[in-house]
């Protein structure tokens, strides 16, 4: 065999994989995290509606929730525009199309007002003019407020800015009702108070990708000490909203007995975290978050068909 022909068979063998330009596209949207947001919405749209919803009810929850999947993923696809400087220094986010250069920055920005533009047509149109303003304003308060302006600026850009994260339900039930109540409000509330403790948890173990990225997270700014504190006062918060549903009569028994085991779980993670830290607690808090809000919010969904 020639050596040349090896030489090259051995570049082609440990020539990285390049992902299709349709594979970057759709990772710049993120979509797990959109997946989330939805769910949240649709949970928003369910709740809105009283009994079992009619087949005019499902297709306007659909429309809706691809408008807002739109949306949601214009408005990741400018934060990885913004923060690509950031994202290249991380190892969590450096794998990025946009970090990396594989997507130029005109094309990013023209991807992202292009969702945006589509999913604010679909909402206004199929939905109602409410639900596309409040869809809207959300992508303002996270890919520019949050984003832009405090992220970089503050130690509490979470706790701010989670106001954004936590709009979905209150889209959702603004899509099926062309109002925004207080049962929609206690959801954000939820999503709200949820955010810090689930951030904070994240950034505890990432600290070092955060301190090179320049970024003022708590534990950077202010120890880790102090976050790990914040992390388990926000816990015991967060249960007292989560018992808000039951107190407003908003759900039954069953999210009750849900929401009371979910949230003892969380604030024994935040008390272990507190006073005996690890990375790897740190992690396995993280995770927990995310099971804590999906589950919470399944048994709410639950519970609305059981009583």
């Amino acid at each position: 065999m020639n050596p040349a022909d090896s030489s090259a068979s051995a570049s082609v063998a440990v020539a990285p994989f390049v992902p299709s330009k349709f594979a970057q596209f759709y990772a710049l949207t993120k979509p797990r995290v959109v997946q989330l947001i939805v769910f949240c919405a649709l949970i928003g749209m369910v709740l809105a509606v009283p009994g079992v919803p009619s087949w005019a009810d499902v297709r306007l929850a659909l429309v809706a929730s691809a408008g807002i999947w739109l949306v949601a993923g214009a408005a990741a696809a400018f934060n990885c525009l913004v923060e690509q400087q950031i994202d290249a220094k991380m190892k969590r986010t450096a794998w990025r199309a946009t970090a990396q250069g594989q997507i130029s920055n005109p094309l990013t920005l023209a991807f992202s007002t292009l969702l945006c533009a589509i999913g604010s047509v679909i909402l206004y149109v199929w939905v109602n003019p409410l639900t596309m303003w409040l869809t809207f304003a959300t992508f303002v308060g996270y890919a520019v407020v949050y984003t832009v302006i405090l992220k970089p600026l503050t130690p509490q850009n979470i706790v701010i800015g989670g106001a954004s994260g936590a709009m979905p339900p209150v889209l959702g039930w603004a899509a099926m009702t062309g109002a925004v109540s207080p049962e929609a409000l206690i959801l954000f509330l939820i999503i709200f108070l949820w955010t810090p403790p689930h951030f904070w948890a994240l950034a505890l173990y990432r600290v070092e990708d955060y301190r090179k990225s320049g970024l003022p997270m708590l534990p950077v700014t202010h120890g880790n000490e102090f976050t790990r504190l914040q992390v388990f006062l926000y816990t015991l918060v967060l249960f007292a909203a989560c018992l808000m549903p039951f107190v407003f009569q908003m759900s039954g028994w069953l999210y009750l007995v849900v929401a009371i085991g979910l949230s003892f779980g969380f604030s024994w993670y935040g008390w272990r975290l507190w006073r005996n830290y690890s990375d790897a607690l740190a992690r396995k808090t993280f995770r927990f978050s995310l099971i804590h809000l999906s589950v919470l919010f399944a048994a709410l969904l639950l519970d609305h068909y059981l009583v």
